[in-house]
């Protein structure tokens, strides 16, 4: 498990606004704190309850709600849905669902996220 930070633009249907954020790869799940979350956009109901396991040991956490977001992040821009945490220890979290999705990949040594840009751009065929 690893971690970057870096300022992201983050909106949804309500506003946006810049926050630093967490890509973590040892999260399974993006996150985002309640409070930001409500400021940006329409949090969604889960169909059933997440059961997420902490850092602590046997201790989990339940989650029942998820927003839809973009985020911009070096002139890219990516979506995914956050679940979103009450009592979250950061302003947002990058998990590494959306890490994959968007085959982004955390460089340790440089302090950096490197982005293949072809995975950006929509394409219908």
């Amino acid at each position: 498990m690893a971690i970057i930070q870096k300022e992201i633009d983050l909106a949804g249907s309500k506003g946006k606004i810049k926050v630093n954020a967490l890509f973590d790869s040892g999260a399974t799940y993006s996150c985002i704190k309640r409070e930001i979350a409500e400021k940006l956009g329409l949090i969604d109901l889960l169909p059933k309850p997440l059961q997420l396991e902490t850092a602590e040991e046997k201790k989990f956490l339940t989650v029942k709600e998820v927003i839809h977001l973009v985020f911009v992040l070096n002139g890219y821009e990516f979506s995914d849905e956050f679940v979103v945490v009450d009592k979250l220890s950061e302003k947002v979290i990058i998990g590494a669902a959306t890490l994959q999705k968007w085959r982004l990949k955390l460089d340790f040594e440089n302090d950096e996220i490197i982005i293949d840009p072809r995975v950006t751009q929509f394409r219908l065929l």
